[in-house]
């Protein structure tokens, strides 16, 4: 993919932008999911359908005492502080987002801090819009947010990829 100026000063300034931020805090928090614990899962159990690509929608319900084990389990099992922190700082972030036909299991399920859902929360937006258009198949706008959440420096250059499918 070639960038133009535009873009690439964009990549710059949110990686910038990202490292700037996160530092104070480096290690407090998972920056992305920890791929062998939140691995993403598919909604299976559902009988409403999405988008001409028909793909399985499970509504949001996810209990108060699961948000709670996940960050405990995040905390203990990946040395963070989470706990620590103040709570209205996080969300329990859909590895794979509802919006594109991901499940509430707990393997779809991480702590996300607001630092970093303000770089993956346009492209879920932006994903669920081409889908529905039937711009992009489900399996494309798995692996563009799977790849921005697990590399927040790609998130700026992922976005104007999607933006040029518009």
């Amino acid at each position: 993919m070639k960038l133009n100026l535009t873009q690439l000063a964009i990549l710059i300034l949110t990686f910038i932008s990202t490292m700037a931020s996160a530092a104070p805090l480096q290690g407090k928090f998972p920056v992305g999911p920890n791929p062998q614990m939140t691995p993403g899962a598919l909604c299976v159990n559902s009988i409403s359908y999405r988008y001409p690509e028909r793909i399985k929608y499970c509504s949001r319900d996810v209990l108060f005492s699961l948000r709670n084990q996940i960050i405990a389990k995040y905390d203990r099992q990946l040395g963070f502080d989470i706990y620590k922190m103040p709570r209205g700082e996080f969300k329990i972030d859909h590895f794979i987002p509802l919006s594109i036909g991901g499940s509430n299991d707990e393997t779809n399920l991480w702590p996300q801090h607001k630092s970093v859902y303000a770089h993956s929360d346009p492209l879920e937006f932006d994903v669920a819009n081409l889908i529905s258009r039937g711009q992009i198949k489900q399996s494309e706008a798995i692996r563009v947010i799977k790849e921005c959440k697990l590399n927040l420096g790609r998130c700026a250059e992922l976005g104007a990829y999607l933006k040029s499918m518009y």
